[in-house]
């Protein structure tokens, strides 16, 4: 079994932000014991901006909020957060290895290929590999998520059986526990759709950036890899064998689907940025939806950009909903003179296929 357990900054740290050692140190107890079980570890960790912060004074009522100071800041703290897991797993007789790790390593065939096989190199090794965001260059993922889509990703990168997504709350709750005292946990997931997005909220810790609707978004991208996702509380003793071995209660468990898709189109569907928008008429979504045919030209009734060639869109149908996503092989400009028109009418040197259906998703 292959298990990737990932951790947030809130888990990890303390009241005023520090890392915490004896948290990183328990959680590497749990992924110790689930190695002497028999399993395959892989660590995905935040915390590279917390463990900065102190060594620069600015952490505090000084945190900073502009992007550029948090990627330095990343930079400073992601070897001192790599010490305190080196140390935690050295005193169990455990290597660790870091690697860093970005979304568009999904994107590209040759990177996705060099990332599998380096983690796959370092569990033949019986390393635990440590991956962490790249935050000194991926400043979407400091100011708008967490770990917790890296992770997903991670997930299908290794053929995980498991993603354990650890948190400060019990796992998805049917309210905000601030608010409503009558809220209890939700123990199993089929399908996350919109009205259980809705309760997800917010983080409750103004340490993480993630919360429990990018808890939730990473359990969805694992659903879609075949992935069993369970997001549980990560001071609960014991909770990574618990959720390992499918312990009732343990947290919100979310199942996977029975469709497994391919890393390219996870990356299209979860992990890229949508610069614009197509609308489309029904006739273009019925083709791309019921028969999976490609986007062209004549069924395009509306452009929202600007986008560029290998952009990524999102493409709406004519009742106002999102129904796939995917690369564009024309730009925004270009397209908007071109919609409606049959392929045999469009100039020379335009590409026929406005989305290729190799490069879309089709969305639920």
């Amino acid at each position: 079994m292959t298990v990737v357990a990932k951790i947030g900054t809130s888990s990890i740290t303390d009241d005023h932000g520090n890392i915490a050692p004896e948290a990183v140190a328990k959680f590497c107890r749990e992924v110790a014991q689930l190695r002497r079980d028999g399993a395959r570890v892989v660590v995905v960790t935040s915390g590279a901006i917390s463990a900065g912060l102190p060594v620069v004074h600015l952490h505090g009522s000084q945190r900073p909020r502009d992007a550029v100071t948090l990627q330095a800041v990343s930079a400073i703290g992601q070897s001192r957060l790599m010490q305190v897991y080196n140390e935690a797993f050295g005193e169990l007789g455990i290597v660790s290895g870091q690697v860093l790790l970005a979304p568009l390593d999904f994107g590209i065939r040759s990177q996705y290929l060099h990332a599998r096989g380096t983690l796959e190199r370092l569990l033949e090794l019986d390393v635990v590999p440590v991956v962490n965001e790249n935050d000194a260059i991926a400043d979407d993922e400091i100011r708008f998520g967490d770990n917790d889509r890296l992770a997903a990703l991670v997930a299908h990168l290794v053929g995980a059986h498991v993603l354990v997504l650890l948190t400060d709350t019990p796992g998805v709750l049917t309210a905000d526990p601030r608010f409503d005292e009558t809220a209890s946990l939700i123990e199993e997931i089929v399908e996350i759709d919109q009205e259980l997005e809705a309760v997800a909220g917010r983080s409750s810790s103004d340490r993480g950036s993630g919360g429990m609707a990018a808890k939730l978004a990473a359990a969805k991208i694992a659903s879609w890899s075949g992935v069993t996702a369970v997001i549980a509380d990560a001071g609960r003793d014991g909770v990574l064998a618990a959720a390992a071995t499918g312990e009732p209660g343990v947290g919100t468990v979310v199942r996977p689907r029975d469709l497994r898709m391919s890393a390219r189109k996870l990356w299209i569907a979860f992990a890229v940025t949508p610069s614009g928008t197509i609308e489309i008429d029904e006739g273009a979504r019925h083709a791309l939806v019921d028969d999976q045919r490609s986007l062209l030209a004549a069924g395009v009734t509306g452009v929202q950009g600007p986008f560029e060639i290998d952009d990524a869109v999102e493409i709406v149908g004519p009742d106002g909903a999102v129904c796939a996503k995917g690369l564009v092989r024309v730009g925004s400009t270009v397209l908007d003179g071109l919609r409606g028109r049959r392929s045999g009418d469009l100039p020379d040197g335009v590409a026929r296929y406005v989305v290729h259906r190799d490069d879309l998703v089709v969305l639920p």
